[in-house]
Parts: C-alpha cells; sequence; structure tokens
C-alpha cells in the first residue's frame, strides 16, 4: 500500500469481497470515506474496482484474518498510508453447517480463528490507535445465531455469541473515550454463506433471506447514530425477542429443524 493524501476519512472493513461486508464498503464510500478493505479471496481486487466508481481511494489486501500474520500484515499496509482510522467495520465471518463431530476440526477451529481470534486481534490494535486519538467508531457484525443454541451450526453460533457479548462489553468500556461500538444482528442473509458453509440442503439454506444491502445500511446507519446494537428485519427482532425467553434446550431442538442437514426436504 502507498501513503494517500486525502481529505476524506478512512474506512476499514473486513470481509469486505462479497455480502454484507461489500456492502457496508459500498455505504462508506457513497458516504465519502477512503476505504481499506480485505478478505481471504481474490475477489477483493474486484470489489476494489467497483468501489472505485463512488470516487474514493480504495486500498485493498488479500489477507487471511484468521491468522496472527494475516492480521500483522493487514494492520501495517493501514498504518503504512499514515492516516487515522474513523471507521472500522469487523465483518469478516466464516460459517460451518453440520453435527459437530462430524467435522473437520481443522474447519471448526478456522471458524473459530476467523470470527474470533483475528477479529479481536485487529480490534484490539485499531482500537486503541482510535483510544489514543480520542474518536472513531466499531462496527461489528454479529448474528442473532448467538442467541439461541446452534444445532448442527454448534460453532458457528458459539463464536456470534462470543461477538455479540464482546460488542456491548467493550461499548460500555469505551463509553468516555469519543469511541462508539455497535453491534449489528443479521439474520439470514443471501449471500455466499451458506454455500461455503455446506448449509445447502438446510431449511435455513433454502429459506428466504434478507438483502445484503439493506442489512448493510441498516447497520452502517446504525454505527453513524452511535447505537449500540441493531437487529436487521421484524422477523429476526422478534425471533431475538423470542429466544430470550425461550429455554435453550427448546431453542436447541427449534434450531435443529432449520439446520440439520437434508432438513430442506422435511
Amino acid at each position: 500500500m502507498n501513503p494517500v493524501e486525502t481529505g476524506r476519512g478512512l474506512a476499514v472493513v473486513t470481509g469486505a469481497s462479497t455480502g454484507i461486508g461489500y456492502e457496508l464498503a459500498k455505504c462508506a464510500a457513497q458516504d465519502g470515506y477512503d476505504l481499506v478493505i480485505a478478505a481471504d479471496e481474490p475477489q477483493i481486487q474486484d470489489a476494489a474496482a467497483k468501489l472505485r466508481e463512488f470516487g474514493g481511494k480504495v486500498e485493498a489486501m488479500q489477507a487471511d484474518l484468521a491468522t496472527p500474520d494475516g492480521v500483522r500484515r493487514f494492520v501495517a499496509g493501514i498504518i503504512a498510508l499514515g492516516r487515522p482510522v474513523d471507521l472500522l467495520m469487523a465483518n469478516a465471518g466464516r460459517g460451518l453447517g453440520h453435527g459437530f463431530l462430524d467435522e473437520d476440526i481443522r474447519e471448526a477451529q478456522r471458524v473459530v480463528d476467523t470470527n474470533i481470534s483475528g477479529t479481536i486481534a485487529l480490534v484490539h490494535n485499531l482500537g486503541n490507535r482510535m483510544r489514543a486519538r480520542g474518536q472513531g467508531r466499531i462496527l461489528f457484525t454479529g448474528s442473532i445465531a448467538g442467541f439461541m443454541p446452534g444445532t448442527f451450526q454448534a460453532v458457528y453460533n458459539g463464536t456470534k455469541a462470543f461477538i455479540n457479548s464482546f460488542s456491548f462489553a467493550l461499548r460500555e468500556e469505551l463509553k468516555d473515550t469519543g469511541i462508539t461500538v455497535t453491534c449489528l444482528m443479521p439474520g439470514p442473509t443471501d449471500t455466499e454463506f451458506f454455500e461455503r458453509a455446506d448449509l445447502l440442503d438446510t431449511q435455513v439454506g433454502q429459506s428466504k433471506k434478507d438483502d445484503p444491502a439493506v442489512v448493510a445500511k441498516i447497520g452502517y446507519d446504525a454505527m453513524m447514530d452511535g447505537e449500540g446494537d441493531v437487529v436487521s428485519g421484524w422477523k429476526n427482532k422478534l425471533m431475538s425477542a423470542a429466544a430470550n425467553v425461550t429455554p435453550a434446550g427448546m431453542l436447541a431442538k427449534q434450531h435443529r429443524k432449520m439446520a440439520e442437514p437434508g432438513s430442506a426436504n422435511n
């Protein structure tokens, strides 16, 4: 990455090659921010080309943020720009279907490394820089999945429960620092997530899903307004509210119906 001189603010977005992440980056670009975007696939360069059409500077890096080295390289690229980060949208995430004991443990660990380890490492570094400056906005992409035991998505739902909880705690810790923390909690969204997580033969994989552009705009606006959390879509709001008063065992049984392999045919 080369240093860039500009009067525009800088937004960092992870998992920005497609889906919600790309749409979050698009929101920031349309709002006049320059971008630094990352994903673990070469499509991040295609996303950057499209985002440059909005007139701002876009730096793209293919980096595996599930690894400490990937996070270090990404942060180093941001620092090399010599610019403060105004917005950090920690969106990178990975899913995985099937029963836990039937999964490749390396794939299950990679979900944890992507959704939790890489995310908190990145936020720790850039969050400290924001705190030293006394301003900044952080958005986590959590999920309503974090409200319920994820039968046949046990690791994924567990990581989202962590992110939801972590974001609320971090927001309270930073309440007097000039930094806001927001958690976007979408439901099933029309992205490549379900194909990548091998969930296409499930009820949730075949269900009607939310538009990622709409979901991203809801999250982006909540971040800019300094809100603590937002659930996108009225159906998801109802589901998350019900999850708070439903016994965990019952939620686990309900999740089985949605995510059990082959449930799309039931």
